[in-house]
């Protein structure tokens, strides 16, 4: 069995976490490849480098890996799709942040997780991406996103208007600092921090919510993601910011931009049958009374 791991970088603290894993992983003689600047961060003991590679990036990835271990928050899963990218490995995050919304193991499951590695017994939980098309290059070649495509005004420049359009037919002009197309995933992402509602991960839909809009009546609206969704850009000034979940873009405000349905899909893993409304209840502390 081999497995990859990722992480953007962990504090010395976290440290001893990383060993546990790797010496789990060294009992069940799981062949590891390390991200190469995690590796380079930590003065490993040479009995756990035995069966360790280090590896860059998507080229070195291939259909024999069995699964991509994420050390982080959500954020470091967003960066690790668009290195697996179609490749649909599966994907397991190891929570080393706050929210974890979807790296929800925490670090006291090391064990558990890499058991259910070994003998497959996790969860597989399949989450739509999101594609943009634009008609200059963007985004190399990972112009799509796990939690949400955005379109935002630049620093302090006035407020924008987007023309938005629905398979073709116009929908309507927001007048705002920005407009989000989340998926299922991100809805309870930046979507919801600006009102967005909550739809569930099999869903199958778009979530298209104004940032700061003008206009009172103006609200969140949710699509079947069998839609393309358009969009035309006016603005006092000649660029805006065009953003793939963290990733971001200066772009002209004459470009061409479309998202849609991405052609593959995030493959998550699960350890337990813990449900979505589960996840929101402890996420969001739902029916907790802090008064007591």
């Amino acid at each position: 069995m081999r497995v990859a791991l990722y992480s953007r970088g962990l504090d010395h603290e976290q440290e001893a976490p990383l060993l546990i894993l790797l010496e789990e992983l060294a009992k069940h003689k799981v062949d590891v490849l390390v991200f190469r600047s995690l590796l380079s961060q930590y003065n490993l003991p040479s009995a756990l480098l035995e069966n360790v590679v280090p590896f860059d990036g998507y080229e070195d990835l291939d259909s024999g890996i069995d699964c991509f271990i994420t050390l982080g928050g959500d954020g470091t899963i967003l960066d690790a799709t668009t290195i697996v990218r179609e490749k649909r490995i599966p994907l397991l995050g190891i929570n080393f942040g706050r929210l974890g919304f979807l790296a929800n193991i925490s670090k006291d499951e090391l064990a558990v997780a890499v058991d259910a590695i070994v003998n497959r017994t996790f969860i597989p939980d399949k989450r739509s991406l999101i594609h943009l098309d634009a008609s200059v290059p963007l985004f190399g070649d990972s112009p799509f996103a796990l939690n949400e495509f955005a379109i935002h005004k630049r620093d302090t420049a006035p407020m924008i208007k987007i023309h938005t359009y629905l398979n073709g037919e116009f929908l309507n002009t927001f007048w705002a600092d920005g407009l989000i197309v989340s998926t299922p995933t991100g809805s309870t992402g930046y979507s919801m921090s600006c009102t967005g509602p909550i739809v569930f991960p099999d869903s199958r839909n778009f979530v298209i919510t104004p940032v700061a809009p003008h206009n009172l009546n103006v609200r969140s609206i949710v699509v079947a993601d069998t839609s393309i969704i358009s969009f035309e850009i006016e603005s006092r000034v000649d660029q805006f910011i065009c953003a793939l979940d963290a990733r971001r873009e200066i772009v002209d405000k004459n470009i061409q931009l479309a998202v849609r349905k991405e052609t593959f899909d995030a493959n998550l893993i699960k350890l337990s049958e813990n449900t979505f409304l589960s996840t929101l209840r402890e996420k969001l502390t739902w029916g907790m009374d802090k008064r007591n």
